[in-house]
C-alpha cells in the first residue's frame, strides 16, 4: 500500500498564509519570525534558469514526523515509516503586481535526471543518473531538490519553504476550522475520512482526513487533487475574510502556530515576509488558481525505478512558460470560450471535437430507450470508434424522451468530455452512479460526433485546467 500523501495537504498550509498576511503589524511578523528555522536551499547552485517577472516559492511537504505523537498517528491513521523525501512539491508563482497567485502542484513520483551531486546519506559523490523528483530531498537535501525542479521546470525559484504536517492539523484548528460541501458521502477507511453530503466544518484532524483520502473512486489521483483545490481556497476565504489575519490576535496564533513548524531559506525574512503581506492586502480566493503538471504517462517504468510520472513535455513547457512570464494559468473571461460541453460548435462540424479528458479513459455503458433496435449497439461502437471505452453491448432501457447522459458528480469532467460527442444528451448528475457513465437513447439522437484529445496548440486550451479558487468554493 502506498503511504498516504499528506505533504501536499500541509504545502498547501503555508502557501495560505504567504498568501494571506496583509494587514498584519511589522512588530508582530518580528515577535513570530523568530521561531523560524533555516536551511541552505541554494548553496552550489549554478546553471540556473533566468529570473522572471515576480516571485516563485518552493514549496516542500517532506515526510518526518518528529513532532508527531504517537496517539495522533493512531488518531489521524500516520501509520508507517517516514521516507525522509518530498511527500509533496508545489511551484507558489505571485504575480509581479500581487494580484494573481498560481500554484502548481508537481507529482511526487514525476521522472527526472538528477544533476551530479553528493548523497548527503552516504557522503559519496554521484553522478547524474535516474530519479523519482521526491528522492532529491533523500539524496541531496533542499539544494538538490531546488535543482531538481529548476530543472525540470524551467522556472527560477526565489525561496524555498519546507513544513510538516502536525502544523497543518493545528492551523485548521486555531481558524476555527474550515467548511467544504460534497456532493455525496465521502468514506475511506485509509485515511479515517466519514462526510455526510452537504456542508461539513473540518476541524484539523478531519481536514487532513480530507484532502488525503485517496481510496474514495476510481479517479482517486483527479478526486483528491479537485478536494485539495476546494480546501485551500476554503482556507484562503476563511483567513482573508473579516475574521481571519486582519484580527492581530488570531494572526499571532495563526502565524506562530505555522511558521514554528517551517524551514525557509535565510533571505525570506521577517522583511521580505512583511513586504509580501502588504503587497497582498485584499488577497481573496478569486485572486489564486489551481492546477497541476501535464502527464502524459502514469505508469512510465524506468529500470531500477518502477513505475514513474512521465509529463507531457508540450504541455509542461507551456505551463511553466506562463509562470516565467508572469501570465495567468487560466485564461480571463472575455477571450475565446468554448461551449459548455466542451462541443466547440453545433454537432454538425466535420472536423473532431476537442475535449478534456480523452476518450480512452471514460467508460460508457449505452442503454436504448428507443423502439429502434439495433440503435444501442451501433452507437456503442461508433463511441468506441471515436476512442471511449465502451462495454462492447447496449441493453435496453425504459422508453425516454431525449438522450441523456447519466454520470456521478465526480467525473464532470468526463461527463463534459462524452457529451461533446453526443452535444444533443442532456447531462443528469446522480451521486454514487460509479465510475461508468452511462448513455441512454432518446428519438431525438441523431449521430456520435467523433472527439480527440485537447491540443493546447491547435485548440488555444489549457490541457492544465486551472481553476480560479473562487470556482471550487462552496455556493
Amino acid at each position: 500500500m502506498k503511504r498516504p500523501r499528506w505533504g501536499l495537504r500541509i504545502a498547501t498550509a503555508l502557501s495560505v498564509l504567504l498568501l494571506a498576511t496583509g494587514g498584519a503589524g511589522y512588530f508582530l511578523l518580528s515577535s513570530i519570525g523568530a521561531g523560524i528555522q533555516r536551511v541552505d536551499a541554494f548553496g552550489g547552485l549554478h546553471d540556473r534558469p533566468r529570473d522572471g517577472d515576480g516571485l516563485n516559492f518552493l514549496v516542500a511537504g517532506v515526510d518526518r514526523r518528529d513532532s508527531v505523537s504517537a496517539q495522533e498517528r493512531r488518531e489521524h491513521h500516520l501509520g508507517g515509516q517516514p521516507c525522509n523525501c518530498t511527500d509533496a512539491l508545489m511551484l507558489v508563482h505571485l504575480s509581479r503586481d500581487r494580484e494573481r497567485a498560481s500554484v502548481v502542484s508537481i507529482p511526487r513520483d514525476s521522472y527526472v535526471e538528477l544533476p551530479p551531486h553528493t548523497n548527503r546519506a552516504l557522503g559519496e559523490r554521484r553522478t547524474a543518473h535516474p530519479a523519482k523528483v521526491n528522492a532529491a530531498y533523500t539524496h541531496g537535501g533542499p539544494p538538490l531538490t531546488v535543482r531538481a525542479v529548476e530543472k525540470l521546470s524551467g522556472v527560477h525559484i526565489d525561496h524555498y519553504v519546507e513544513i510538516d504536517f502536525a502544523a497543518f492539523m493545528k492551523t485548521v484548528d486555531v481558524v476555527g476550522g474550515v467548511q467544504v460541501c460534497t456532493q455525496r458521502p465521502l468514506r475511506d477507511r485509509y485515511s479515517g475520512l466519514d462526510l455526510p453530503a452537504g456542508t461539513s466544518s473540518l476541524d484539523g484532524g478531519e481536514a487532513l482526513a480530507y484532502v488525503r483520502a485517496r481510496h474514495l473512486d476510481g479517479a482517486s489521483d483527479m478526486g483528491r487533487m479537485k478536494r485539495q483545490q476546494r480546501f485551500l481556497a476554503a482556507v484562503i476565504d476563511k483567513l482573508t475574510g473579516s475574521s481571519g489575519l486582519m484580527n492581530p490576535l488570531r494572526f499571532r496564533e495563526v502565524g506562530s502556530t505555522l511558521l514554528g513548524a517551517v524551514r525557509t531559506d535565510a533571505s525570506l525574512d521577517t522583511g521580505a515576509v512583511f513586504a509580501l503581506g502588504k503587497a497582498l492586502h485584499g488577497f481573496s480566493p478569486g485572486s489564486s488558481e489551481f492546477a497541476t503538471v501535464p502527464v502524459a504517462d502514469m505508469d512510465y517504468e524506468v529500470p531500477g525505478l518502477g513505475a514513474t510520472v512521465k509529463w507531457d513535455e508540450e504541455g509542461a513547457r507551456r505551463l511553466f512558460e506562463r509562470l516565467r512570464e508572469d501570465r495567468p494559468l487560466k485564461p480571463r473571461r472575455g477571450g475565446a470560450e468554448r461551449g459548455k460541453n466542451g462541443s466547440g460548435g453545433g454537432g454538425g462540424q466535420r472536423k473532431p471535437a476537442p475535449v478534456e479528458v480523452p476518450p480512452e479513459q471514460i467508460r460508457v455503458r449505452v442503454e436504448n430507450g428507443t423502439a429502434e433496435n439495433g440503435l444501442g449497439a451501433r452507437v456503442d461502437r461508433a463511441l468506441a470508434r471515436t476512442g471511449f471505452a465502451t462495454a462492447g453491448t447496449a441493453t435496453t432501457a425504459a422508453p425516454t424522451g431525449r438522450t441523456v447522459i447519466t454520470y456521478d458528480p465526480e467525473w464532470d469532467r468526463s461527463a463534459r468530455s462524452l457529451a461533446a460527442a453526443l452535444p444533443h444528451a442532456k447531462l443528469r448528475p446522480v451521486p454514487d452512479h460509479g465510475a461508468v457513465l452511462t448513455v441512454t437513447l432518446g428519438p431525438d439522437h441523431e449521430k456520435v460526433r467523433r472527439v480527440r484529445p485537447a491540443d493546447p496548440i491547435l485548440d488555444g486550451a489549457d490541457v492544465w485546467s486551472a481553476v480560479t479558487g473562487d470556482e471550487v468554493l462552496c455556493t
